[in-house]
């Protein structure tokens, strides 16, 4: 079992920044933030695969958004950088103990565990 505890959402206006933190009982091979938006399927934000490390964004995020790991401190964290009320959504941590053929998935699916997800809500 992986237990995932996420922090660092709130409220912030257009172009504004925030900082998510995901705490984790034991780092994973994959790591990732999703979000999801009220009547919205869950959309994946990063991924990033621990060993070596490597990240992967959406185009909606690509140069916006920066996914890292912190493995000292077992900490995932997600930069966001000038943000856009079509940010707003709730944003989950998730973890997969393997990758995928040495990759590390897109899908919701395919991640074994998931933190209780922190709001992020940007408006002006």
């Amino acid at each position: 079992q992986v237990q995932l505890v996420e922090s660092g959402g709130g409220s912030v206006q257009p172009g504004g920044s925030l900082r998510l933190s995901c705490v984790a009982s034991t780092m994973s091979a994959c790591m990732a933030w999703f979000r999801q938006a009220p009547g919205e399927e869950r959309e994946r934000v990063a991924t990033i695969r621990t060993y070596p490390e490597r990240t992967n964004y959406p185009d909606s995020v690509e140069g916006r958004f920066t996914i890292s790991l912190d493995k000292a401190k077992k900490t995932l964290w997600l930069q966001m950088n000038s943000l856009k009320p079509e940010d707003t959504a709730m944003y989950y941590c998730a973890a997969r103990t393997s990758t995928f053929s040495g990759h590390c998935p897109d899908e919701q699916t395919r991640y074994n565990f998931w933190g209780q997800g922190t709001q992020v809500t940007v408006s002006s």
